[in-house]
């Protein structure tokens, strides 16, 4: 019976995790409340919510850090209860006694549970104390000396924050040379991150597992674990792939973990949810520290076992009882959840910044995201974009149907890190199972997406022709003419830093002959839309959706997306004076043409003219020399940027 109903929730959190806290409350008959920061004004969770409250700020530091603010907003809208999701405030022992204090429910475990787990050096004892299995762990003060600390443990060691967590304040050293600087490095960040600079060396196991045990518990006493979750594939100590079970568990060893996870929650006398995590290798198990809140990737664990951990908090934040028992906990299928970055995996997967100019989900998989079209990922906070998450019947079910759905998916206009999550659950290594937490180091997926040639052909060709469509219909308007009497259309493209000039002729209705860098192509245009194009290139079907903005091209194809540029821009005279080639200076028409291959020419000798806008445009040679080859015929149509003529390169004296 539920003691101390919920009827409006403030959710002190923003993206995709505020998104899904909403849905479930109000699924629940909950009134919401968003609060939000500057750069987040317009974005999809506040919307969501049923109330917002800014925060007036842009960092943060100034927003959804800002207990006071937080607390202020609780009070403007009348809150009865906070669930602070997870990252921010969501593991700060003051923010939820300051909640608690102000007469709001609190979402979250005791505060006495969130200030012995929030250090972990503290957890580390505790569970030394209750006979947890443990690393050895060494802080490092202003007077301790690290070198002999380091040498105790042996090398590799991890630096490691003892506040907070998600991979921040934390450097793996392989020497003595690099260890100063990675301490320096952690401390610098975990006091940015969360306020507190301490950290401690721990040894590092190279190739172990991350297995985490979801823990639930009730204000009665009750606690159960609904089993666990591997999360070892890791970039910069951040997970970006989990899933459950884990590959690696036997019956006995699910069993074990699920009894130490348990004894940990009872040592804390913890309620709500929360994950204790540890250290796999072999049979043996270390216990790393108890995140006391909500997980990022909760929603396999959602998946296997069809509870709602979000309404469990809910129900248990309000005084309900679990109302069930362990053996009544059981798992179906498998899930495996990905996380979507905006990061470059090229460069060492920095974040990155943008908009995002196209975002269209698959049908086929549970998305969690905070993004739409027209959203712009700001550099103040973490670049996750969304989380999907597949169900299966089995792990390789869960594979493909993840594998399918990120290939399907539309997201344009920022680069991210969704062709190296494919490639990686493609890799024989990831499909055995072999996910140890040097993963990445060792198997070394591919960072992109590898492009075969006819995929890239077909590409370039649906580019151009349906580039090709707007020319065309516009000259009709213009000067009505027969099909069959248009000109060869020229088309310059850039695509992963290669030029590519592509050669469009119409034979027949509908039917194209094309030259791509001198092979020909037979072409026929099978359907044409506002937005999307099928060809058949030489008997392969080439289906592509596509849209222009300014001089990039986004594509999606039945295998991902890709950024096709018309070329880049660059004067006449910049492009004569390096090489000697001309390009068309702005689209056009070639007029006439008063040379050929291999003409001698002498300096400001008239090449041919291109008309323009009903203006005449005279391409002359740069210098004295030779034509090396002619690209354009009279009466072509070509693109701004299209290479028309190419000049020997002179002799240097």
């Amino acid at each position: 019976m539920t003691s101390n109903p919920i009827r409006r929730l403030l959710v002190a959190n923003r993206g995709e995790i505020a998104n899904r806290i909403f849905r479930t409350a109000q699924a629940s008959g909950i009134e919401t409340i968003a609060v939000y920061a500057d750069g987040d004004a317009n974005a999809p969770f506040v919307r969501a919510a049923d109330q917002a409250i800014a925060l007036r700020g842009e960092t943060p530091l100034d927003t959804y850090l800002s207990i006071e603010k937080i607390l202020n907003a609780c009070s403007l809208t009348n809150a009865d209860a906070v669930h602070p999701g997870y990252g921010f405030l969501s593991e700060n022992a003051n923010f939820a006694r300051a909640t608690q204090e102000k007469g709001c429910i609190w979402v979250g475990p005791p505060t006495e549970a969130i200030e012995q787990m929030g250090d972990k050096l503290t957890a580390k004892s505790i569970m030394l104390e209750a006979g947890v299995p443990t690393l050895n762990a060494i802080p490092v003060a202003s007077d301790t000396d690290a070198l002999t600390a380091a040498r105790e443990l042996g090398y590799p060691v991890l630096v490691k924050a003892s506040a907070g967590g998600g991979g921040r304040g934390m450097r793996v050293v392989d020497n003595a040379e690099d260890l100063k600087v990675a301490i320096e490095s952690a401390q610098r960040e975990a006091q940015s991150a969360f306020g507190n600079a301490t950290v401690f060396l721990e040894r590092w196991i190279t190739a172990a597992r991350h297995i985490e045990v979801q823990i639930l518990g009730d204000l009665h006493g009750n606690v159960v674990h609904f089993f666990e979750r591997e999360c070892s594939l890791q970039r910069r100590h951040q997970k970006i792939i989990e899933e459950a079970p884990s590959p690696a568990m036997t019956s006995k060893l699910r069993e074990r973990l699920g009894e130490a996870a348990v004894a940990v929650a009872k040592t804390l006398n913890y309620s709500s949810a929360g994950t204790v995590e540890f250290l796999l290798s072999g049979e043996e198990f270390w216990f790393l520290e108890v995140n006391t809140r909500l997980q990022v990737e909760h929603p396999v664990t959602e998946a296997i076992t069809g509870f709602d951990l979000v309404h469990e908090q809910l129900r248990i934040a309000e005084g309900e009882p679990l109302g069930y028992e362990q053996t009544d906990l059981s798992m179906t299928g498998h899930a495996i959840e990905v996380r979507l970055y905006a990061e470059d995996p090229a460069q060492d997967f920095l974040p990155t910044s943008g908009t995002i100019k196209s975002w269209k989900p698959s049908s086929i998989a549970r998305f969690d995201s905070g993004v739409e079209t027209g959203t712009t990922v700001n550099i103040e906070f973490d670049p996750m974009i969304a989380k999907v998450i597949s169900h299966g019947r089995n792990r390789s079910e869960a594979i493909r149907k993840l594998t399918n759905a990120l290939e399907q998916t539309h997201i344009q206009g920022i680069k991210n890190n969704r062709d190296f999550l494919v490639q990686t659950l493609k890799t024989p290594e990831f499909v055995a199972g072999d996910t140890t937490t040097d993963f990445i180091e060792r198997v070394a997926p591919h960072r992109e997406r590898p492009f075969e040639i006819d995929e890239l052909n077909g590409v370039l060709i649906a580019v151009a022709l349906f580039s090709q469509r707007r020319t065309n219909d516009q000259d009709e308007l213009d000067q009505p003419r027969l099909k069959s009497q248009l000109p060869a259309q020229h088309h310059a493209f850039e695509f992963n830093g290669e030029d590519y000039d592509v050669k469009c002729d119409l034979v027949a209705d509908h039917e194209y002959r094309v030259v791509i860098s001198g092979t020909q192509f037979d072409v026929k245009v099978m359907l044409i839309e506002e937005n999307f194009i099928d060809v058949e290139v030489d008997g392969r079907r080439a289906r592509c959706n596509l849209h222009r903005d300014e001089n990039i091209w986004y594509v999606h194809t039945s295998s991902g997306d890709l950024e096709v540029r018309t070329r880049p821009l660059f004067s006449l005279r910049e492009t004569m004076h390096r090489t000697g080639n001309l390009s068309a200076p702005m689209p056009g028409k070639v007029l006439t043409l008063e040379v050929e291959d291999n003409s001698q020419v002498k300096s400001g000798e008239l090449l041919l003219v291109l008309e323009a806008m009903k203006m005449e445009h005279r391409i002359v040679a740069p210098y004295d020399g030779v034509v090396a080859a002619v690209h354009v015929a009279i009466g072509d149509i070509v693109e701004k940027d299209v290479l028309l003529v190419e000049m020997a390169v002179p002799e240097q004296n």
